[in-house]
């Protein structure tokens, strides 16, 4: 079997694959203190839940935008599984050209969710990741990354606002019933949520206009995914798709393509 790593500064997800089926999948709280050992033995209780042991793993693949993490899961996949982890970075030929400045800046988590997304619905696309940052991935209609966009997340947002300002707290973070807010609580939740939304429609729409070859704004996918896509997708009607597992999904793809 296959195990798909995806190391997010929020979560680390775990997608275990049987050919092109991904059997089994879990999602642990990204905590940098962690030891190869006390991962080693979080994944194997939950594969042993499922029904299979670190035995199984025949194979890893990982992204990581937390280089702390990176060399602590490649010492589990060595000691645990017995292992040489393939890690993604941009030095990888995987079919996705990297139309930017400077290639190495990129996280691996957008290369393999922009070779997903490809995949998946096609180009031209733009995939939002609704997590600590929003951000935005744009590929062309050929599945080369053409860059993209990074805003603060509507957590980031709704943190600062409340530590930033005295009379202001924290609000649960559920679209409130009308624009026009009527206390505070609805205030902040207008705020926080519908201006989110206002950043992001004014995002799809100004780099639906800068991909290029685009001649109808309409053939430009516009996929969704994210711990907090959930509770945006809903309410951006120019979502059309949403997606949790393109991470998982773009690793799986990345190793067919390395192994071919």
């Amino acid at each position: 079997m296959l195990l798909a790593i995806d190391i997010s500064n929020t979560n680390i997800k775990f997608g275990l694959y049987a050919g092109e089926t991904l059997q089994h999948h879990w999602v642990v709280s990204t905590v940098r203190q962690r030891t190869t050992d006390e991962y080693a033995m979080l994944l194997s209780d939950l594969a042993r839940h499922e029904g299979h042991r670190l035995s199984d793993i025949h194979d890893i693949i990982m992204s990581s935008v937390v280089p702390p993490l990176t060399p602590v899961f490649q010492e589990l996949a060595q000691r645990y599984c017995g292992k040489e982890a393939l890690v993604v970075d941009h030095t990888l030929d995987l079919g996705v050209k990297l139309l930017i400045d400077n290639p190495w800046e990129i996280g691996a988590d957008r290369i393999v969710i922009s070779l997903a997304a490809y995949h998946l619905y096609g180009g031209p696309a733009i995939i939002i990741a609704f997590s600590t940052a929003t951000t935005f991935d744009v590929i062309s209609a050929e599945g080369d990354f053409l860059g993209g966009a990074i805003a603060p997340g509507l957590l980031i947002s709704a943190e600062a606002l409340s530590s930033a300002a005295s009379r202001l707290f924290l609000v649960d973070l559920t679209p409130p019933l009308a624009a026009l807010g009527k206390n505070t609580i609805d205030n902040m939740q207008s705020g926080i949520i519908f201006g989110h939304v206002g950043l992001v429609q004014g995002l799809i729409g100004r780099l639906r206009k800068e991909i290029p070859g685009v001649t109808d704004e309409r053939e430009v996918k516009v996929i969704a995914h994210g711990g907090l896509s959930p509770l945006m997708a809903p309410i951006i009607p120019e979502i059309q798709h949403v997606n949790q597992f393109l991470a998982l999904e773009g690793l799986r793809l990345a190793y067919t393509k390395l192994r071919e």
